[in-house]
This record gives structure tokens, C-alpha cells and sequence, in this order.
């Protein structure tokens, strides 16, 4: 068990080192090819972050333990919403950029709907993962042509450690970039296996299946990269990019770890346990949609509302652990929670988003 919890350790340690050093090096290759600070935000950085769940899901895809694969990324999702959202806005009330209501939000919702649909049978097949992946190739294509506009304007905030090669010339800073991206990305591979092969041996040892070891504590494991991002930023009042990171990496999560994690799970496909698609599939998607009304509270979401966050997500864990353990209390808990605490924050959420509204209009 000792050596279990050892090598689980080291896993997240190394799956997080991997991710920062393929952010950096990822980063200052695409500065020095002449890409603009924002779009390399945009996807270098979002994918970097989700790097650890990425590693994660095609590792446990590749072994055979699909449910780590699944549980691992709506786990995530569920948790960068409530977890890591709600700490951050403790810190301070976060600030919600208008194009993260109007865009970045609504593709993630779509991005959840279509899996809830591609799950129904049971199974994500190669198929699924095909367009899932051809979905995130044209989301990242989609922000690049966006940004495109922005790029001049990006280009002049080059330090002179950033500064853009010439065309056609050998950038002496490119064998050190090329490092780091290949360091990182054998951390994540590295740091995956010890992972998964930790959280099995957790679940046989505590007597619980791989479906509540991944939705709880691989999926944290793996969002730490967010945690530290947003975090960070919320502490350096960047709170814009605290809400963005979590938003944009719940997106990447669905679209790039399942899509690539199906397609390398042949012939049967990634199987969806029937305990994920009968509650948590639909946690997530709640939590997906719960953040448009949250977020147009005033376009920021305050202190108390990552307290409801952070509440929501302690009373989600309650209820897995109950579940897992087969408890006498769990149909009490759950009745408790259908009957009286979603239909108060539901009437909360309404009343806000009205208030919202009315104090906009004056």
C-alpha cells in the first residue's frame, strides 16, 4: 500500500512537471516561429494544462481500463467547474470576459451534450473519438482565425528573448525548445503509467470499482496544472484568465482526452460504465450549463457563489463515497439533496440572473 501511494505521488508529480515544461517549451518554439501571445494562450497553454488528462485517459485506454479513461475526464470537468472555480472566487470575485458567455461557454455546454449523446449506447466507438478529434482540430483552427485579427497587435509585445526568427534561418533556441517538449512529454507518458497503475491498485485495495477512484482522485491528480493556473492568476488579479483556463480546459478535456483515448481503445471502443452514464455524465453537464446563469450574475462570479460551488462539489464527492460503500444513509442523502438543496440553488440561481438583469436595464 506504502509503495502504492509512493509511485501515485510520484505520478502527479511528474505528470505536472511534464505539463509545465511542455507549456514552456511548446510556448517559446511557437513565440519564435512568430505566433502571437494569444493565440498560443489559447491553445498551447489550454492544451498544456489539459496534458496530464490527455497522458492519463490514452494510457488507461491503451491498458484496458477504460472506466479510468472515462471517469478521468468527467471527474475532471466536474471538479475544474466546482473545485477549482469556487477556491478561485473565494479568493476574489472573478470577472467574466463577455466572450467567454457568449462563445467559449455555449461550445463547452455543446461539447458535453455531445458526449452525453455519443455515450448513449454504452460505448465510444473510433467513430466518435474520429469526430471528436476532428471537432478539436477545428475549435483550435477556429481561435487561430479568430485571433488572427489581434496578431499585429501581439507581435509588438515580443520581449527579446521572444523575438521571432527570419524566415528560413536556424533559430540557435530551437534544440532547447525542442527539449523541453520532448522532456515534458515523456514525464506525461512516464508519470501516466505510474499513475494509472497506482489508482488500480487503490481501487482493489479500498474495494472500490476504478469509476469512483478516477472521478475523485485521479481526476483532481490531473487537473492540478488548472489549479495552479487558475489559482495563480486569481492571487495576481488576472481573474479573466483564471475563469478562462477552467472554461477553455473543460472543452480540450472532452474533445481532445476522449477523442484520441477512443481512438487508440481498439476494436471494442472505450465502454462508458452504466454508473457514469446514470449520474455523473449528467453532473457534468449540469455543471456546464449551471455557469451561464452563474455567470451572468453580474458577469462575475462572486464569493458566495464559489462558496455554492465548492459546497456542490463536496456534497458530489459525499454522495460517491456513500455509493461506493453501499451505505444505509445514501437513500436519506440523496432524497435530501433532490428535494431541498437543487430546487433552493436552482431559485437562487433564477432570482440572481433577474436581479442581474434589472440592475443592467437601470
Amino acid at each position: 500500500m506504502l509503495s502504492t501511494a509512493v509511485f501515485f505521488g510520484l505520478g502527479l508529480v511528474l505528470l505536472v512537471l511534464g505539463a509545465n515544461s511542455l507549456v514552456r517549451g511548446a510556448s517559446k518554439l511557437a513565440f519564435s516561429f512568430g505566433i502571437s501571445p494569444l493565440v498560443v494562450g489559447l491553445t498551447v497553454v489550454a492544451f498544456g494544462t489539459s496534458a496530464p488528462e490527455v497522458a492519463v485517459s490514452v494510457g488507461a485506454a491503451l491498458e484496458g481500463t477504460t472506466d479510468i479513461a472515462v471517469g478521468n475526464v468527467v471527474g475532471s470537468n466536474i471538479f475544474n467547474v466546482l473545485f477549482i472555480l469556487g477556491v478561485s472566487a473565494l479568493i476574489a470575485p472573478l470577472i467574466v470576459n463577455l466572450q467567454l458567455i457568449r462563445q467559449e461557454v455555449p461550445i463547452m455546454i455543446g461539447a458535453s451534450v455531445l458526449l452525453l449523446l455519443l455515450s448513449l449506447d454504452g460505448v465510444l466507438s473510433w467513430i466518435d473519438g474520429a469526430i471528436l478529434v476532428v471537432l478539436m482540430v477545428a475549435y483550435t483552427a477556429f481561435l487561430v482565425i479568430q485571433s488572427r485579427s489581434q496578431a499585429q497587435a501581439g507581435n509588438t509585445e515580443f520581449d527579446v528573448e521572444n523575438q521571432p526568427a527570419k524566415p528560413g534561418a536556424w533559430d540557435s533556441r530551437w534544440p532547447a525548445q525542442l527539449g523541453l517538449i520532448s522532456f515534458g512529454l515523456f514525464l506525461l507518458v512516464v508519470g501516466s503509467d505510474w499513475l494509472v497503475g497506482s489508482a488500480v491498485e487503490f481501487a482493489k485495495v479500498m474495494g472500490v470499482s476504478d469509476v469512483v477512484i478516477a472521478l475523485t482522485i485521479v481526476s483532481a491528480g490531473t487537473s492540478l496544472p488548472e489549479v495552479a493556473t487558475s489559482v495563480a492568476a486569481a492571487l495576481k488579479g488576472e481573474r479573466d484568465i483564471a475563469v478562462g483556463n477552467v472554461v477553455g480546459s473543460c472543452t480540450f478535456n472532452i474533445l481532445a482526452c476522449l477523442g484520441l483515448a477512443s481512438l487508440v481503445a481498439l476494436p471494442a471502443g472505450l465502454q462508458v460504465a452504466s454508473s457514469i452514464m446514470a449520474f455523473d455524465m449528467w453532473v457534468m453537464l449540469a455543471v456546464a450549463f449551471a455557469c451561464l446563469p452563474i455567470f451572468l450574475t453580474g458577469r462575475e462570479i462572486a464569493r458566495w457563489e464559489g462558496a455554492v460551488f465548492l459546497a456542490y462539489y463536496t456534497a458530489y464527492v459525499v454522495y460517491l463515497v456513500l455509493n461506493a460503500q453501499g451505505h444505509d444513509a445514501l437513500d436519506l442523502y440523496s432524497n435530501t439533496m433532490l428535494s431541498f438543496v437543487v430546487p433552493i440553488t436552482v431559485i437562487t440561481l433564477v432570482v440572481s440572473v433577474l436581479r442581474g438583469k434589472s440592475q443592467a436595464a437601470t
